[in-house]
């Protein structure tokens, strides 16, 4: 098994380009060329969404990948913790990377 290229955690930058990057890929598999401009307020569900239901599920799979490749983090998203939020952490890229940052502290 390859080893993870750095063994230290993402910064909050880290995590909202890795959202923002794979986001991208989403949203370009979906339609065949790239999305406008996307960004921290990009809302991923609700009325505003980039995403449905199959790209979001997408992305989340792919942030997960990337943080285990990249960083050797584990972290399941879409889980019910994520389910049960007042809020959801799925909302928009900015929620989304607060989550995963909030989890990798949690991890110690």
């Amino acid at each position: 098994m390859d080893q993870p290229r750095n063994r230290v955690n993402p910064s909050r930058s880290d995590v909202v380009n890795m959202v923002l990057s794979s986001l991208e890929e989403v949203l370009t598999m979906a339609d065949g060329h790239s999305p406008g401009a996307i960004g921290e307020e990009t809302y991923l569900i609700g009325r505003d969404a980039v995403l449905d239901s199959m790209g979001l599920v997408t992305l989340i799979v792919d942030v997960e990948q990337r943080l285990e490749e990249d960083y050797g983090v584990v972290l399941v998203l879409a889980d019910e913790r994520a389910m049960s939020q007042q809020h959801s952490p799925f909302r928009s890229v900015r929620s989304l990377a607060d989550y995963i940052c909030r989890r990798i502290e949690e991890q110690g």
